[in-house]
């Protein structure tokens, strides 16, 4: 191990959109960030971005679908750092057709869908938890959407009661798998200093929603970055947007 930040967190997906600016906000804030991404190159690039803005971040090669990526990473980390402080599991794709029905999606579609949505996320914990173990006040964001929220889709008077919307049932489901597996493992982890919560970012204009949104992406990384940044008092085990509880 050689230098030792105050704080060291990892973010996947983190060469552009919402996983760029959490990186962006998380270094603002005095954190060494490890820019991850499945290509070794953009992640680089990413990085270099970051330090020209002054900031203390590293890339780091990881692909939430290979499992070799991801344990070479852990090992990466384990060696240089000795734990982590902070996961940001942002990775995530939307390879369905807005316009289709939900039973006219493919289901190659819904397979790739989970495997970096779902069980990218899975994977990538499980990898680094013993590292987070070791971090005074672990703590581990889960980025989840309002379309893994059944309440809101069930309710006529949200955005997700739409055509629009009901045309990613993948993206949707795999969302809500990972909610359920943030309650589970905030359950686990209950009686330690670690947190484990789900963030919607809001509708935010990023590649994945092809440019739609009504939040800028400096917005849409905010709920992320608070409560990654959370201190002992903070909950564990929620659904949240900005300040408010998101229903499951």
């Amino acid at each position: 191990m050689s230098y030792q930040p105050a704080k060291i967190a990892l973010v996947t997906g983190a060469t552009r959109g919402i996983g760029l600016e959490t990186a962006r906000q998380l270094a603002r804030n005095g954190v060494h960030v490890l820019v991850a991404g499945r290509n070794p190159d953009r992640a680089a690039m990413a990085a270099e971005t970051l330090r020209g803005e002054g900031l203390a971040v590293q890339p780091i090669h990881l692909d939430v679908t290979s499992d070799e990526t991801i344990r070479a990473a852990a090992g990466d980390v384990e060696r240089e750092f000795g734990r982590l402080d902070i996961l940001v599991n942002n990775a995530a794709i939307r390879i369905e057709q807005y316009g289709k029905q939900p039973s006219e999606q493919p289901l190659t579609q819904w397979r790739e869908t989970f495997d970096t949505n779902l069980f990218g996320v899975v994977a990538v914990t499980q990898a680094f938890l013993p590292l987070i173990r070791k971090s005074a006040a672990g703590r581990i964001v889960n980025l989840s959407s309002l379309l893994a929220s059944i309440g809101t889709h069930s309710n006529p008077d949200s955005y997700a009661y739409s055509d629009h919307f009901k045309s990613l049932p993948a993206y949707s489901a795999a969302k809500s798998g990972v909610n359920s597996w943030t309650v589970h493992l905030a359950y686990e982890l209950r009686g330690t200093t670690i947190k484990v919560n789900a963030v919607h970012p809001g509708y935010t204009k990023t590649d994945m929603n092809d440019g739609e949104g009504y939040l800028e992406i400096p917005v849409g990384a905010a709920t992320g970055v608070r409560m990654a940044l959370l201190d002992s008092d903070g909950p564990t085990g929620t659904f949240v947007h900005m300040d408010e509880t998101v229903p499951w």
